[in-house]
């Protein structure tokens, strides 16, 4: 029969494809290796065929590779095909499913289906000549010709790898044949110019990455490796999860591409020296299809790997990949399956599944002869009688044969109630008016199922919804398993969580933590990471040239904190003014407020000394009043000794403003009462020293002196001295006034209430008018210091402007180079000590000899002149 018989509208311009593919392909040579027929152990033309009005051909990777169980570890180079238990679970869906819409009367009634199986891989040579079986009927090929009887088939089923699919596919396409793959989303076959009719059951995994970092950031792992599968798949793969991880500082400690190749020379064998084993990541995500090169790559390493947590898809059966005992590298591994409902009555078919219910079923013939040591006979390939019926599949350890159906077996079983629900869907509506009869069954074109195959939606007997649209991304939901590995046959996959990618943020994982079971011995979460968390007190330094999630971690700087154990500190918190960090850096504590105060010593000291100085200097005061007409109080003019002592009474009363916590009134008056009374003392000594220099210079008869000194001249300089003193004060008042400030950077620990200057310029203004008088009067008390004994006052004032300006002179830099309130007590005690040099140097001599030696006083007529002694 010529092929035409299959030719769509627009095949014409397709053929010279055709023809060039099948040209192609036809002239490869096919190792001798790969279909031993002596020994029945791989046959190319081995299929299943079971007849109905419309058939569906599917393609299934039912051989694998395996290596020589005589020849183990990584050296080994014995690698040989034989029949995948597991995979064989894709043609039970398969069975399963056509029986139980065979027995489902209104799903196609009066119609039944029927199926052939075909294998397909492990290379793309068995996937072509298996096809071309198909295709041609026959084993020697006649390019565009068939001779095959399966004239009713109507679809196909591929998978479960990328290679097997687009294979097969670029020939299905020429044709408008409807193909359904039921191996992982691959974002490339969704082009409709390729692959025009081909249907992917599996749904994107569009959350995936997302769920997957999830997983990492829930147990702190921020050091994970990546082997991902060489190919288009993967690469999409790693294009959404890096970018993720980045997103959430998950680093990548090293990325491991493997080549999907079957040029096993090819594949690394050198595992001591491969990241997985030298990288310190004990965190390790495996993407890809163990059906591939990318399994035995892993499987040739099962000896060696050391333990790590791996992170994969039902898609890596781990079963194939790894040893079964109770030290084995694989035990702990999650796994994130998409979820689907449970179809309950299929463990209930797998455990009547034997050769004697089945006994075209070579393929089962086989798995039976594996395990239930059944010969094969080597002339017909098929079971023998005396063995058909022993055994059970469901016997088998859950390594050798699951019976919970699979992810793959779940979508082949989808997509067979695809073409069942397609085919209804043109039944009852008669959408297809070409339909003919023949001998009473129902045929259709098979490139007509594609207008109502692309847009068919409907729900499968476990209840979930089926859609095969392609250009829908769909939220699915991942169970995360726990892959249990214990002695021979106790292995186990244990449901520990969901990820729902719908849900809000911080909502979509949920794991049961408590059920986990990570490597044996280990009871606590493992630890993947670059460098270990920053405790509280530091902050991460990153490390030249390396990724961020590899830092050290430094104390805070002063006055900063962080008291979380995060990874991610970057930049430590800063105190508030009114708090400062304690010496380990993790909290910040209120700060102490202080102030010079009475209750404290420094305080108590100097309040203690200023009123008894005051007390003193009024003491004194009431000596000379006393006193007034002794010759000693009269030949120092006791006015202003009187207004010396009164205004040394105020000196020291005013240090006491300077005590106590500061306010706005007390800032204020403290500097300018300071400045006035101050002014008022030193130009008081001013006008005695000038007093004593015109005294002496009246004592020669007819002096106009005498004038200035009889009229009370000198009295006149303390006023004018003060007032200039207010004026600089008002001024200084109206520009920039005193006010209270709060020193929060003076003292680790303290918050020190100090009064602030306002305007320092006026500050030292009368500081300096201060000190010209002082200086003024200790150049006039210094030239007038050899007057005779009679008149030793001016000694006196010399002595004391001394000990005044040497205060004065002493206190700016002491001033200068302290701050809060020890600089207030450095004012303090500067405005005592002063005080006390004026009080000590003027009138305590003279305190001496009038309380402690009265003497004789004799007045000599010798004119003006007073003498005493």
């Amino acid at each position: 029969m010529h092929i035409a018989s299959l030719k769509v509208p627009f095949v014409i311009r397709k053929t010279l494809t055709m023809l060039t593919l099948i040209s192609f392909f036809l002239t490869l040579k096919f190792p001798v290796g790969l279909c031993n027929l002596a020994n029945c152990f791989v046959s190319l033309e081995d299929n299943v065929y079971q007849d109905g009005d419309m058939v569906i051909s599917a393609f299934l990777p039912l051989y694998t590779y395996q290596t020589s169980p005589y020849t183990e570890g990584p050296e080994s180079t014995d690698i040989y095909l034989r029949i995948h238990p597991t995979n064989y679970q894709f043609a039970m869906a398969l069975t399963f499913a056509v029986e139980e819409i065979n027995r489902n009367p209104l799903l196609l009634p009066n119609t039944s289906l029927g199926y052939s199986i075909y294998i397909a891989g492990p290379t793309q040579e068995v996937t072509v000549l298996s096809f071309f079986i198909w295709l041609t009927g026959k084993t020697t090929f006649i390019p565009n010709y068939t001779c095959r009887t399966e004239e009713n088939s109507i679809a196909a089923i591929t998978g479960t790898t990328w290679e097997i699919s687009s294979l097969i596919g670029t020939f299905l396409g020429l044709y408008n044949f409807p193909q359904l793959s039921f191996g992982s989303f691959e974002p490339n076959m969704n082009d409709p110019v390729k692959f025009p009719s081909l249907y992917q059951m599996a749904t994107k995994d569009t959350s995936l990455a997302l769920g997957m970092v999830s997983l990492m950031v829930y147990f702190r792992w921020n050091w994970v490796g990546l082997v991902i599968s060489d190919e288009e798949k993967g690469v999409h793969f790693v294009s959404e999860l890096i970018p993720e991880m980045e997103r959430n500082r998950v680093c990548v400690a090293f990325k491991e591409m493997i080549p999907i190749t079957h040029m096993f020379s090819m594949i690394f064998t050198d595992v001591y020296n491969s990241p997985i084993v030298m990288n310190s990541a004990k965190v390790i995500i495996i993407y890809g299809d163990t059906d591939s090169s990318f399994g035995v790559f892993f499987r040739r390493w099962e000896y060696v790997f050391p333990w790590r947590i791996w992170v994969t898809t039902s898609q890596w059966d781990i079963s194939t990949a790894m040893r079964h005992f109770i030290l084995d590298s694989f035990h702990g591994t999650l796994i994130f399956s998409q979820h689907h409902g449970e179809i309950s009555t299929f463990k209930d078919f797998v455990k009547t599944v034997t050769p004697s219910k089945y006994p075209e079923d070579i393929f089962l013939a086989r798995l039976w002869e594996i395990y239930f040591n059944c010969a094969i006979s080597n002339t017909s390939c098929k079971a023998l009688e005396n063995c058909s019926s022993r055994g059970s599949l469901e016997w088998l350890p859950w390594y050798h044969f699951d019976t919970a159906m699979s992810d793959g077996s779940y979508h082949v079983y989808n997509a067979v109630y695809a073409v069942a629900h397609t085919l209804h869907k043109m039944l009852m509506q008669q959408i297809d008016k070409q339909a003919v009869k023949n001998g009473g069954k129902m045929r259709f074109p098979p490139w007509k199922l594609n207008r109502v195959l692309k847009n068919i939606q409907f729900k499968n007997p476990s209840g979930d919804s089926v859609t095969l649209n392609p250009s829908k991304d769909i939220h699915i939901d991942y169970d995360i398993l726990n892959f249990w590995n214990f002695p021979q046959g106790l292995g186990y996959k244990v449901k520990i969580g969901t990820f729902s990618p719908y849900l809000p943020p911080g909502q979509q994982l949920s794991l049961y933590e408590d059920k986990i079971e990570w490597s044996t011995g280990v009871t606590e979460t493992p630890i993947s990471v670059c460098s270990e968390n920053c405790g509280p007190g530091f902050r991460r330094s990153l490390q030249e040239g390396k990724a961020v999630c590899c830092f050290d971690c430094s104390l805070c700087p002063e006055n900063e904190i962080s008291n979380g154990t995060g990874k991610y500190i970057d930049q430590c918190v800063k105190c508030p003014y009114d708090q400062y960090a304690n010496t380990e850096r993790t909290q910040c504590i209120q700060k102490a407020v202080t102030f010079l105060a009475y209750e404290n010593p420094l305080g108590m000291t100097l309040a203690g000394m200023a009123l008894c100085f005051s007390t003193l200097s009024a003491f004194v005061l009431g000596v000379f009043v006393k006193h007034q007409n002794t010759p000693v109080v009269k030949a120092n003019n006791r006015t202003l000794s009187y207004i010396l002592l009164i205004s040394l009474t105020f000196c020291f009363l005013c240090s006491l403003l300077f005590i106590g916590q500061p306010n706005t009134v007390t800032c204020v008056l403290q500097q300018i009462t300071f400045g006035v009374v101050f002014t008022v003392a030193v130009s008081t000594v001013l006008a005695k020293t000038i007093t004593v220099v015109l005294a002496f210079q009246i004592t020669t008869p007819g002096r106009r002196m005498r004038g200035l000194l009889v009229s009370g001249a000198p009295r006149f300089i303390i006023p004018i001295c003060t007032i200039i003193q207010i004026i600089i004060c008002g001024m200084w008042l109206g520009t920039s006034p005193p006010f209270v400030e709060i020193d929060t950077h003076s003292e680790h620990s303290q918050i020190i209430i100090v009064c602030n200057k306002g305007s320092v310029i006026a500050f030292y203004c009368v500081l300096g008018y201060l000190g010209a008088l002082s200086i003024g009067s200790f150049t006039v008390a210094f030239l007038a210091r050899q007057l005779p004994d009679t008149f030793n006052e001016a000694k006196l004032l010399t002595f004391s402007m001394l000990v005044f300006c040497s205060v004065w002179v002493t206190f700016l830099p002491v001033y200068h180079s302290t701050k809060g309130k020890v600089m207030v007590a450095v004012e303090v005690f500067s405005i005592l000590a002063s005080s006390i040099g004026l009080l000590g140097c003027i009138f305590f001599p003279k305190c001496y000899v009038i309380l402690m030696r009265p003497v004789k006083i004799s007045l000599k007529a010798t004119g003006d002149r007073v003498q005493w002694r």
